[in-house]
């Protein structure tokens, strides 16, 4: 039986910190305000959007016009402003050379399907899941639950065989609550103190990671 292999994108596979950045500064000086701190950003990355701009002090009831200035920005830059991270590529050639492969992300799948295929990397991904796919996203199960029902692996005994790799908590909450294993990541946003609390699967980068989850 096949494997299966879920990761998150930012600061698991990629890095769009400047994007990022870039981004909210625009949102931010679009509306007048002081730029957010960019430590603070980073701390919130992989959190949705909405909840990115509140934690930010972002007005509750202008976060949507917050979140369509990012959005005209960071799709203007993107693509020249993303980067796999090191040891990525060689993590998705060998999950996919055990397991079916699919991102659970909270960007949108959209974006994240065109950036993929512009970093040489999506021959190697089965399905994308993204924001606009849910209604709740992580740490919520539901997008690891319809990863793994659109890859036909929503068994228990494939569950059993299946892997979220992330580098936030909120990838770590969302795979134990659909029931598969998660594996924590170094090399992103998530701080060791924070994964500690949602796992003791803990690696520097997402190609140990697919190594731990080959050799099982």
């Amino acid at each position: 039986m096949r494997k299966t292999i879920l990761f998150d994108l930012d600061g698991t596979l990629i890095d769009s910190t400047p994007a990022i950045l870039d981004g909210f500064d625009t949102a931010f000086k679009t509306h007048g305000q002081p730029l957010p701190d960019h430590e603070k950003i980073k701390s919130l990355v992989g959190y949705p959007l909405d909840v990115m701009f509140e934690g930010l002090g972002a007005p509750k009831d202008l976060v949507t016009d917050y979140i369509g200035a990012y959005k005209k920005r960071y799709e203007q830059i993107y693509l020249d402003q993303t980067t796999l991270l090191g040891s990525a590529k060689d993590a998705l050639k060998l999950a996919d050379s055990f397991a079916d492969v699919g991102i659970v992300t909270t960007k949108t799948s959209k974006f994240s399907a065109i950036l993929l295929k512009h970093l040489g990397v999506m021959q190697y991904i089965d399905i994308v899941i993204g924001r606009d796919d849910v209604k709740r996203p992580k740490p919520d199960p539901e997008p690891v639950n319809l990863a793994l029902v659109r890859l036909g692996k929503d068994s228990a005994e494939h569950r059993q065989n299946a892997f979220m790799i992330g580098d936030t908590p909120m990838d770590m909450l969302a795979a134990k609550a659909a029931g598969v294993t998660g594996l924590g990541l170094l090399c992103g946003y998530g701080t060791l103190a924070d994964l500690r609390d949602c796992t003791d699967l803990i690696f520097e980068n997402s190609l140990e990671a697919a190594k731990y989850a080959a050799n099982l």
